[in-house]
């Protein structure tokens, strides 16, 4: 019985880690995307819209990665994670189309 417990909080732990480490990295990278994009359509120049939206993606990678430990859900945890990445991506892809 105390085996169950211990794999199941291992693999849970594992879980948790995942998102923490993946699924933030994945977030991040389609807020990049659509801050690059968003802030070039307004005027910025390519390579301020750049820096900016990667400075900010780091504050973004620190609190998303300690909410996947924090929160109680990790399905929403997922959810959110993965698939704000996946629509933040979308968008940044429709954004840079509009674009050309």
């Amino acid at each position: 019985m105390m085996t169950d417990t211990v794999l199941g909080g291992r693999g849970h732990l594992l879980l948790r880690t995942a998102a923490a480490v993946l699924g933030s990295y994945a977030f991040c990278w389609g807020f990049v995307a659509l801050g690059m994009a968003g802030l070039f359509a307004l005027g910025m120049s390519f390579h301020d819209a750049e820096h900016l939206s990667t400075m900010l993606a780091f504050l973004l990678y620190l609190a998303t990665f300690c909410w996947a430990f924090a929160a109680r859900s990790m399905a929403r945890v997922w959810a959110v994670l993965a698939g704000g990445a996946a629509l933040m991506a979308g968008a940044a892809s429709l954004l840079q189309m509009a674009m050309v």
